[in-house]
């Protein structure tokens, strides 16, 4: 069997796991290092940063977990604007590591700090690359295209010139923008986990022409599942609402607020996720004033999800913005968990009959509290378990535009 060796860029990867993209990034790697009929034998080594005071800038530590060595770089915690996007240091280091490990492939993910600079040093030494898209960094200096007045900017096709309100220095955004425009004409592939954001990066001019949606996979519940959301219910026939998003306005904290605020009645329970890394999301948030049983429930890794999503009914789902997948999303559909969502961009491009209602974003705290109190009165009425892409189905279309590229490279 032919052997592949990719070199995958992220932010942050274990054992220093944290955000939806680093999820994905790792659940792909260990599946193609698990594929029975893969077209390779995988060798994945990853590459991300950490930001310790204690360890000398630009220090290279080396970890491993689940069999993928990890190189992390250490980097300054001050450090200039372009460095953020295009940080020469780290781009040296990454093409030394490039130099050592030779790999065949590079897999860029989120670079935010990292830089643009990954894709340049594979390019300077004739490796294929694919960049995943998870979100809006590579046209939005602020990552998420949330203005500082926290709302969605709504710019489709994004121009610089429409961010003149929104940045602190319009020279150095359009420098950015230009430099990573320039950047996205090096990976061989581009892939996008909608077509939402895959029509709004290629209508803002970024790699028109190799760009492919590859939908995000989530983990899958386990064969115990069913059991223990049914035990559940038989425990507590209350309806249990959770939201997962912090306290946040771009995620609907206060629309959630101020709906539970005025809903008239109290026979449910509401769980809260907190999912910080210093479990201090909702330190100094009371719910005394708010009807119904709540309570903050703990950051969970991967492979305890179950434990949560058996506990709901109806996921919470009230981002303010285009999100650009949505794994909270897809995680509660394959749970029989029912939705409340935003028509936020990617996160809705499931067509499921779990959203209970779709509500645009902006909309009033009175059409959530109509929402809510419709699913309390259709109380019980549970979903099936929706067909949701898993890890290992990804891993096997990821597969397929990796042997295009490799196949193009030769």
């Amino acid at each position: 069997m032919t052997s592949c060796h990719i070199l995958l860029a992220n932010v942050f990867f274990a054992p220093f796991t944290y955000g939806g993209a680093t999820v994905v990034a790792e659940e792909v790697a260990k599946a193609l290092l698990a594929r029975k009929a893969a077209a390779y034998e995988y060798k994945i080594t990853a590459v991300s940063l950490c930001c310790h005071s204690g360890l000398a800038d630009y220090t290279v530590l080396k970890s491993e977990k689940d069999g993928i060595q990890n190189f992390v770089i250490n980097v300054p915690s001050k450090r200039s604007y372009s460095e953020l996007y295009d940080n020469p240091r780290v781009t040296a280091l990454i093409g030394e590591l490039m130099d050592d490990l030779q790999p065949d492939v590079v897999h860029v993910h989120c670079v935010q700090d990292m830089g643009g600079g990954v894709l340049e040093a594979a390019k300077d030494r004739g490796i294929p690359s694919i960049l995943s898209v998870h979100d809006f960094w590579w046209l939005c200096e602020r990552q998420f295209m949330i203005k500082p007045s926290q709302t969605y900017c709504g710019q489709n096709p994004i121009r610089i010139d429409g961010c003149r309100g929104c940045v602190s220095n319009y020279d150095a955004a359009q420098k950015r923008f230009t430099y990573l425009q320039d950047i996205s004409r090096i990976p061989d592939r581009v892939t996008y986990p909608s077509k939402f954001a895959h029509d709004l990066y290629v209508s803002s001019g970024f790699a028109s022409d190799r760009g492919v949606v590859w939908g995000n996979g989530v983990r899958l519940p386990a064969p115990d599942f069913a059991a223990k959301q049914t035990s559940r219910r038989k425990r507590d026939t209350r309806l249990t609402f959770g939201f997962v998003g912090g306290p946040s306005q771009i995620k609907g904290w206060p629309l959630i607020r101020a709906a539970f605020k005025s809903i008239g009645r109290s026979d449910f329970r509401v769980l809260l996720v907190d999912g910080s890394a210093e479990a201090d999301w909702w330190t100094g948030e009371t719910f005394a004033d708010l009807p119904g049983d709540w309570e903050v429930y703990p950051r969970f890794e991967q492979s305890e999800m179950d434990g949560f999503y058996a506990e709901l009914d109806v996921l919470l789902f009230m981002s303010q913005w285009k999100e650009t997948f949505g794994l909270a999303v897809r995680e509660a559909m394959a749970r029989g968990v029912s939705l409340i969502q935003t028509d936020s961009g990617g996160s809705a491009e499931h067509g499921s009959a779990h959203v209970a209602d779709l509500i645009p974003i902006g909309a009033s705290p009175d059409v959530l509290k109509e929402a809510m109190i419709a699913a309390l009165d259709r109380h019980p009425n549970f979903r099936p378990q929706h067909s949701v892409v898993d890890f290992d189905a990804q891993a096997a279309a990821f597969e397929v535009i990796l042997q295009d590229v490799l196949e193009d490279a030769i």
